[in-house]
């Protein structure tokens, strides 16, 4: 059974009834989900969850959804891995990588927030779903309601990358491609919520939608064996993921499902959209918005909803920000590859440089419990390594050619590894 809970404002603390709303009519600010923890306590446990599916739906009792909902959509419960080879390259020691390129049934993290969002749309009576997004969201939101039996309108920015408007289109949804960037179809998307009363996941199902991000921090812990880590770096886009995982962390405190502990997060973001990172470095206590211009597109967001909320968060636990170059973006998805063969998209190419990074200034420490959030598969954005590998010739099916060729490739490593420009 769900606990019970209910929406708040997140700055003046009107409590409002369930429903398909994100802005407190009395101050303007965004509300959120509050969970009745003190009805949790007397029956959520350890081996409560453990008994359940693995998915997320193992902590149903922890998320806003009704308690009679039977789940559909067997997301989450993806691998947390160690990654020593990866750790052995940038000088760590005790590196994790939450590995949601292989979320079902989109291979990314907004397959959880999806399957919430979509909870609460079939309650409030919607037939019609859609969202505003740059790329994952649309895929997720397409299929899922292609499950559910939802309509769906989504709407992208026009330059979206070609494999994810495929993997929108397939669904069978309305995809509308928008001749702007990511923040004008936000504006787009919040005008048709209002005009034609959809249930718009990231717009009026927002509270909702945002609370699956906490399933990343609840598996994190568990997975580490009912324990909280030193340090987290998350990719941030709109900036909710980074402040859901340490709301499930303060939660699971709470609950006494793990000991307390301060966790430092870290933040990161491609220089070309950097508004939070750039708010974090400099201390500033709004958000200035920007024009996005990055290889990394899910997360060109150059207004985040959730920004200044995500620098806090960040500030309040000791962490830090870092953005890094689209150079560097495809230098860490290659990296990532070759160390722990994992293929991200380019928001795990941020993650993994900025990883790289934070080691290198001496803000993580070698020996501390670090996870690294990898959100995204990189079989979306294969455009980014185009002509990054060259295709060898055909060979004929015979061993001399074989052993022609190993031979040839052997004396190319030699001369490389003697500092010879081979180009």
């Amino acid at each position: 059974m769900a606990s019970s809970y209910e929406l708040c404002c997140r700055e003046c603390g009107k409590r409002y009834e369930n429903q398909p709303l994100s802005i407190c009519d009395e101050c303007f600010s965004p509300l959120e989900v509050r969970v009745d923890l003190d009805a949790a306590k007397k029956t959520v446990t350890r081996e409560s969850i453990a008994q359940g599916p693995t998915n997320m739906w193992r902590y149903q009792a922890l998320l806003p959804v009704p308690d009679d909902y039977v789940p559909q959509t067997p997301a989450g419960w993806t691998p947390l891995v160690k990654a020593p080879r990866l750790a052995g390259r940038i000088g760590a020691k005790n590196l994790y990588i939450k590995n949601d390129a292989v979320c079902m049934p989109t291979l990314s993290f907004k397959d959880r927030v999806v399957a919430v969002a979509l909870a609460n749309a079939q309650r409030f009576g919607f037939d019609t779903v859609g969202c505003s997004s740059t790329g994952n969201l649309a895929n997720s939101v397409a299929a899922q309601a292609a499950r559910l039996g939802l309509k769906t309108y989504i709407l992208v920015p026009a330059d979206l990358e070609a494999a994810k408007i495929l993997n929108t289109q397939v669904y069978g949804a309305n995809l509308i491609r928008i001749d702007g960037n990511y923040d004008h179809v936000n504006r787009l998307s919040s005008q048709i919520a209002d005009r034609f009363s959809w249930g718009f996941v990231n717009v009026n199902l927002r509270p909702y939608y945002a609370e699956g991000s906490k399933t990343v921090g609840f598996e994190i812990a568990e997975q580490l064996s009912w324990r909280l880590p030193d340090n987290v770096v998350v990719p941030m886009a709109g900036g909710s993921l980074i402040t859901k995982i340490r709301k499930a962390f303060k939660e699971l405190i709470a609950l006494g499902l793990v000991d307390a502990k301060d966790v430092r997060f870290f933040g990161a973001q491609a220089t070309g959209c950097s508004p939070i990172a750039r708010a974090v470095k400099t201390g500033a206590d709004h958000i200035e918005p920007q024009r996005p211009s990055t290889i990394a597109r899910s997360l060109a967001i150059g207004n985040p909803a959730d920004g200044i909320y995500a620098a806090k968060a960040i500030r309040e636990s000791g962490g830090w920000a870092e953005d890094v170059s689209d150079v560097e973006v495809v230098s860490g998805i290659q990296e990532l590859a070759e160390t722990e063969g994992i293929f991200t998209e380019t928001a795990g190419g941020v993650t993994t440089a900025v990883t790289a990074r934070l080691y290198a200034h001496g803000r993580i420490k070698p020996d501390e419990l670090t996870v690294t959030c990898i959100t995204g598969n990189g079989l979306k954005t294969t455009d980014v390594l185009a002509g990054a590998y060259e295709q060898s010739e055909a060979i004929r099916p015979r061993l001399t050619d074989f052993e022609n060729y190993i031979n040839e490739i052997k004396e190319l490593n030699e001369l490389v590894s003697g500092g010879v420009d081979v180009r």
